[in-house]
């Protein structure tokens, strides 16, 4: 095993092994520990005492950060021309239809989200194969299939994302940069533990939120104490 860096070892020292920490205190832990020289993510993931394989024990939803996730999202209104307008005015950085279901069949996806409307999805379900692997088909579920176009890009850029626990039990979601104070950190972690908590499963049994971990970009992970949720 090669040497610790100075900073590997500063970053060490200051994370106790086997130790969990109050949300206030991991929310600054995550900021000291990061030591890259961009504006790194920091993420939030969840275990939960779930089976995901059973269709009664999957957890998945919606939430909007209070302070956002830091991160630019690039929104794709697919949409007939009369709510073209609507959902630029709403901050769509792309609209329209034809167009760019040509473009994805061209095998163009620098895009975050597709919001859409229900009349136009009979053209977008055969896109599957190319938006399904990439997490971008739009879902009613997510909210991002509506007639309410122009909320539903608003709501995404001002913070909203979704989120579904894996085959693991896990939940993982970005929830801010290391930029951001500790304040709007823990607050952005509180408001997505809050709402899986409201979404646990009946059919779930034990302990529901089995583990919290906070990280950032290339950093080790900080165990938070549930109870200080």
């Amino acid at each position: 095993m090669g040497k610790l860096t100075k900073n590997q070892k500063n970053v060490k020292a200051l994370v106790e092994k086997n130790k969990t920490y109050s949300i206030d205190e991991a929310s600054q832990l995550v900021k000291d520990v990061t030591t890259t020289k961009f504006d790194a993510s920091v993420d939030l993931a969840v275990r939960l005492g779930v089976d995901p394989r059973k269709a009664n024990q999957m957890v998945r939803g919606v939430v909007t950060l209070p302070h956002g996730t830091g991160k630019t999202v690039k929104v794709l209104a697919l949409v007939t021309p009369d709510k073209e307008q609507e959902a630029l005015d709403a901050g769509a950085d792309y609209a329209g239809l034809d167009e760019y279901i040509n473009k994805i069949k061209g095998g163009w996806t620098d895009i975050d989200v597709i919001v859409t409307m229900p009349s136009v999805m009979g053209k977008i379900g055969p896109l599957g194969r190319v938006l399904g692997p990439r997490g971008l088909m739009p879902n009613p579920k997510s909210g991002t299939v509506t007639m309410d176009v122009a909320k539903a890009v608003s709501d995404v850029k001002g913070g909203k994302i979704d989120f579904k626990v894996d085959k693991y039990g896990i939940i993982h979601a970005g929830i801010g940069r290391v930029s951001f104070t500790s304040d709007k950190i823990k607050e952005n972690a509180v408001e997505i533990i809050n709402t899986l908590i409201k979404l646990k499963p009946s059919a779930a049994k034990g302990t529901y939120v089995k583990s919290i971990y906070l990280s950032s970009t290339m950093s080790q992970g900080i165990a938070v104490d549930a109870k200080s949720v």
